[in-house]
Formats: structure tokens, sequence, C-alpha cells
């Protein structure tokens, strides 16, 4: 073995100070040998090569400072607080702590003197800081300014920034003896202008006093992209092995089906898309073949996905096999049950129905008609893949709303239907409108396919933005709409009244809207509710018996009511683009012209501005996705924590989108020339990290 290959899988243990209790809090940072502390790069730097004369201090500054005590006292206005007051000669300034002992108190003897750093701010008498990091000074000792930029790492319980400093100091020594391997290869960095790696760690972790350090905290130094390159680049590559371990596997071949494709068609009361039309084409070419399908189809709101899958589901039944359509809720589940019930009941075939909340007798009914096949076509919940749910034989799962649905689910239903003759294919669907660079880096294992037409006939839905001290006139315009025969919806960010968030409630809003509006018929469905109530409250409006539908954002998804042509939210500021246009997406599905208004409270910052302005200029989902992804990452894009994204250490991928066209370059070179080269980069950024692959 190498020193390198050595040093890469020395335990924490090795090094100096580190006792089992340390390396177990260390594995909360993900660090499990000492090369992994090299790669946990700092959060932000702190200048303490230079002493800032406490006369030359300014508020926000953080910096090193010095200086002889003056006095110390302990006050008690409002909390118990230690005041320490100290001077350097050209002004003063007082140290602040809540927390602290009779021995830390006793340190602060007139005359001692102490350096300390930390952000001045003002406080009641001059400048402050607030428990900053000090240190008692001998005589003879000076304060000691740093010859390098201080690294802040990502603390975690127990371990103090200095301890993480000790430990990097040492795992940068024993780098000096045994780099890591450079598993770029020459070309790729020339080509790409980036230092080597061993290099750009020594750089990151202690960046010399002219260090750029705006470009530093940006994350765009060389240094920086380089080791986001080789993370994006791990992770294109593992995807792209998962890829092609799924294309070895076989599926059934589904040949058959064209007739009664052509007769399903024939006897809807509309007629498909040229984008529906092509996606379809891109599905049925995948079921022919033996392997199993991995297709992502993505689409705006209202753009007519379903319809596309129900013809996947028309082409797998005629093979003589299962198809499972998955929901995230039951509310969507249950919307796509009577979609697919209207279209394939005509066909003879009565579509089961499986979630969490049915009773016991239609549970075990469905259970028996999913074993013995005699349920063609399963609609249902993540009730689909628990454990007692056996299908007979399946051969396409259908998940929709993919994004919301943790790995492991998706894998497990994946695995019900594997038997003698493979897996079944997976389609996955998604309303929200992945940018391109995006789907690069997080749907590699996946064709994509994409729908961008809307069904003819739909209009722009008109979004505006309005204060909420013009309640009155949204109010009147509720009124108006509902008493032409209208419907609305009434969107509100919380159920409840709360102290700590100034949003408006739903419940108090369901109460106002009674009262402001007597001859509405007004309705209220919250995510507390239990599911049949929601239900109702859902099935009302649908049918038109309530006119007014207050709500909390569970009406993102899953409820199709064309004769609602008005969009009302509530604190529009406070949610993210992709959430609002989805919102938004819930009006305009019928010949009526609908408009979306957009509740704000004023004044609003420059990023709400920002927001609105998007969603009032652009029905575009994919230009909305765009500048979501700018605006607030891809974790919020695709609306939730549990997104299938890998976590990345370094790599960014809304900062370092440029770098995924790069990646790809590098990965196909890679995979032709060095595979093994490709393992030893995956495994060094991934060997103890989560599978995360779409399956």
């Amino acid at each position: 073995m190498s020193a390198a290959s050595s040093t890469q899988v020395s335990p924490l243990t090795d090094l100096a100070g580190v006792g089992p209790a340390l390396a177990e809090k260390l594995h909360k940072l993900g660090i499990y040998r000492v090369s992994d502390l090299l790669f946990l790069l700092p959060l932000r730097y702190e200048d303490r090569t230079q002493l800032v004369k406490l006369g030359t201090l300014r508020a926000g500054q953080r910096c090193l400072v010095s200086g002889e005590v003056l006095l110390a006292e302990t006050v008690y206005r409002g909390r118990r607080s230690l005041l320490v007051r100290m001077s350097d000669g050209t002004g003063q300034l007082t140290l602040r702590f809540f927390h602290f002992s009779r021995s830390q108190q006793a340190q602060f003897q007139p005359g001692v003197a102490v350096s300390c750093f930390g952000e001045a701010r003002k406080g009641p008498a001059g400048l402050e800081m607030i428990h900053p990091e000090y240190r008692i000074l001998r005589p003879t000792s000076n304060a000691a300014t740093t010859d390098a930029l201080t690294p802040v790492y990502p603390a975690t319980e127990g371990v103090q920034q200095g301890r993480l400093r000790n430990l990097t100091d040492q795992a940068l020594k024993r780098m000096q003896q045994a780099p890591p391997d450079e598993l770029l290869p020459p070309e790729i960095l020339r080509k790409l202008n980036m230092p080597p790696l061993a290099e750009a760690i020594a750089y990151l972790h202690r960046p010399p006093p002219d260090a750029n350090l705006e470009q530093l905290l940006q994350g765009r130094h060389p240094c920086q992209q380089r080791l986001a390159f080789e993370e994006l680049l791990a992770h294109y590559l593992s995807l792209k092995n998962l890829r092609a371990l799924t294309a070895s596997e076989t599926a059934p071949a589904l040949t058959a089906g064209a007739r009664e494709s052509e007769d399903f068609l024939a006897r809807l009361p509309f007629e498909l898309t040229d984008a529906q039309r092509r996606v379809t084409g891109e599905i049925e070419a995948d079921l022919a073949q033996p392997h199993p399908m991995m297709r992502l189809i993505q689409g705006d709101v209202g753009s007519g996905k379903t319809v596309v899958a129900a013809i996947a589901c028309v082409r797998a039944i005629a093979n003589g096999v299962q198809a499972a359509i998955m929901a995230p809720t039951e509310l969507l589940a249950e919307q796509h049950w009577r979609s697919f019930s209207a279209w394939f009941q005509p066909l003879g075939i009565e579509p089961a129905w499986l979630s969490g909340s049915q009773r016991t007798v239609a549970r075990r009914e469905s259970l028996a008609a999913i074993a013995t096949g005699s349920a063609k076509l399963i609609v249902g919940t993540h009730a689909l893949f628990q454990q007692g749910v056996s299908f007979q034989k399946l051969g396409l799962v259908i998940i929709d709303e993919q994004h919301r649905f943790g790995v492991h689910q998706r894998m497990a239903l994946r695995d019900k239907g594997r038997d003698e003759h493979g897996q079944p294919h997976q389609l996955v669907m998604t309303a929200t409108p992945i940018p391109r660079t995006l789907a690069m880096a997080a749907y590699a294992d996946l064709d994509v396919s994409t729908i961008d037409e809307l069904p003819p006939g739909r209009q722009p839905v008109v979004t505006v933005a309005i204060p909420e001290t013009r309640r009155a006139e949204i109010i009147a315009r509720v009124r108006t709409a509902c008493a032409a025969g209208g419907q609305a919806y009434w969107v509100c960010p919380l159920i409840e009244e709360s102290e700590l968030l100034d949003y408006q409630a739903a419940e108090a809003s369901y109460a106002m809207l009674n009262e402001a509006l007597p001859e509405v018929r007004v309705g209220l469905v919250h995510g507390r509710m239990r599911s049949a109530e929601k239900e109702q409250g859902m099935r009302a409006f649908k049918e038109g018996l309530i006119q007014l539908l207050v709500a909390t954002t569970v009406v993102e998804v899953g409820v199709d009511v064309p004769n609602a042509s008005l969009m009302i939210i509530e604190n529009a500021e406070r949610m993210g683009l992709s959430q609002l246009h989805q919102l938004r997406g819930r009006v305009g599905r019928g010949a009526t012209q609908s408009h979306c208004v957009l509740v704000y409270k004023p004044p609003l910052g420059q990023l709400a501005k920002s927001r609105l302005a998007v969603l009032r200029e652009s029905n575009d989902g994919f230009l909305v996705a765009e500048r979501d992804l700018e605006l607030r990452g891809p974790g919020e894009l695709l609306g939730t924590r549990q997104t299938g994204l890998p976590e990345y250490r370094v790599a960014d991928l809304v900062r370092d989108a440029k770098l995924m066209p790069q990646v790809q370059m590098a990965a196909a070179v890679i995979q032709r020339q060095a595979p093994a080269t490709a393992t030893a980069i995956i495994r060094r950024w991934l060997a103890d990290a989560d599978r995360y692959g779409k399956v």
C-alpha cells in the first residue's frame, strides 16, 4: 500500500488527542478517516493576521484587538452579565459575557492585558463585543496574530473550533508526506485551468493573508472550484453507474398494445398535443425494450402528464402485466384514481384503490385482487409498497411528484415487482420543471422527457401582487367572482394563529371570510384534518357545493376544479417561486380567464420583490424554476428536503451549475480511458454516503 493510500484509510484515532469519544462526535460531521478532515472545508474565514486599533474599530467589523482591562463588573440590567472595559490608548471597548463563572470574572483584573476576537457592535456605552474569543496575555507576550486567515469549520456539539483547527493541522502535515492521489487526468486539469488537488486543499484550509476573501466567501475561488468539480464528477459518475447497472438488468418487453392504445385515444374527449405525442412515443419505445425503462416526465402544471401515464398503463395491461401508480398524498392519489376510473372503465378495467386509511374489508378486497392479478391497474399512496402487498405480475411502476418520496420508498415499490422476468419498468413524473443544469446533476440515471406545451384553449393566468392593506378590494373581487357562478381558492400558510409567525392563518381567514361574505358558501381544508374530512371538503368544492375554499398549501397538488378561476394567496412574500407557481396552477384549467392574487405584507424586501415580479411577468414553469433555483437553491426548488438529491460537502448546484457540461465531458473521458479512476473518485467522495440514486 502506498503512503498516500495508507493516509487515506488511517483511522481518526491515529491523530494525537483523538480517542473513541471524540471520534464518535466527529462522525456527526461525516469524518471517519484522517483523509476526511482534508475535505471538511471551512464555512468562512476570519482575518487575525492584523491587530486593529480600538480607535479605528467600526460596528460590524470582525477582527483581532488587544488592550488593558480598565474595570470588570457584574450588572443586572434585564439579565445578569459581566462587562469588561478595556483600552489600548487609542480607544475603548466593552466585552459583554452573559454566561460566565466566578473564576472567569477574576481573570479580568484592572491592568491585565487581554487580546480578543469577535464582532464589534453598537452598545449602550459605545462599541462592544459579545462573548468574544479571548486570551489573557502574560506581561512579556503580545497579542498573537496569525500568518494565515483563520478557518471557521462546520461545528458539532462537543467539538470546538480550536480542536478542529488542531486536527486539520495534523492532517495537513500528513498530507505533505503523503498527498492524496491526483485522480483527474492532467489534460482535464490543464483544460479547466485548475490547481492540483493537494495544492487546493492546503490553500483552502490555511489561506495566505493576501487571499481574495470575498471570492473565498462566495465559493468561487479556483481552489474551491477544483474540489467542487471533483465532487460533482463523483456524484455524476455514481449515477451513470446506477444507470449502467439498470441497463444490464432485465424487464418484460412490452411490444404489444398498439391497437389498444389507439382505441383508448379514440375514446378521449380531447386530442393529444404534439408534445404529449412525442413523449408517448419515447415511453412506448422504452417499454418495448427487454431492459427496465427509467424515464422522468417533467411538465408544467396542466400540461397533461397524467394522460400520457395512462397510455403507458394501457400498453402494460395489453401485455398481461400489472401497472401501479403511486402518489405522495391521498388527495392526489384519489384524484388519479378518479381520472383513471373514468378513462379505463369503458375499456372494462376497474382500477383498484389502496391507501392507509382504507377500511379493513375494502383493503382486504384490494389486496386479494392485486395478488391474484384480477386488479390490472392499482392506484394508491405509499401503502402500495408496505408489507402484506403482493403483486401477481407488476410490470410498470408510475410515481407522481417523485421528489416527495425517499429513495428507499421508490426502491421498495420497484422490488415488489422483481421476479423471474426481471424488474418493472419505471416512469416518474414531476410538475416542478427542473432547470437543465440541475437535471444534469440530479437525474443522470434517468432519461428525461419534457411536455413543454399546454393543451389548446388554455389561457395564461393573469397574476397581480396586492398589499394586504387592500384586503377589502380582494374580498370584493371574490364576491363578484362567486356571484357570477365562479369559484375561488383562498390559500394561507398556517392553520392557526401564531405569535411567532405573523402569517394569515387559515382558520382566522375562514372565520373572517364567513363574516364578510355571508352570501358565499365558504369551506375549510387543512393538513391537520382527517383524510375523510379533507376529502369531503375537496369533493364539495369540486361539485360546486362550496364556492370559496379556504385552505393551507395542501391544495398545491391534486385538486382539479375547472370552474375555479380565482386564486388568492396570503403571505406570498414568504413562499418560494415554485410553490407559488404550483398553487397558481390550480386555476386556469377551464375556458374562463383566471386570475391569481398574491397578497403580501409591506414593506417588501428586495428578494421578495424579485420573486413576485417573476410570477407577475411569466406563466412559464421552466423560467420560474430557473429563477427559483437562483434565488433559493435546489432543495427549496424541489419542495422538500427529501428530494433524492445528495448532500454535497463542497459543491453547490446553483453556484457551480456552469461546471456541469465540463463534468459530463470529464466523465466520458475517464469512463472511456480509466474506469478504475472513476471508481476511485466515487469512493473518495461517496464512500460513507447513503445511496441516493433514483429508482
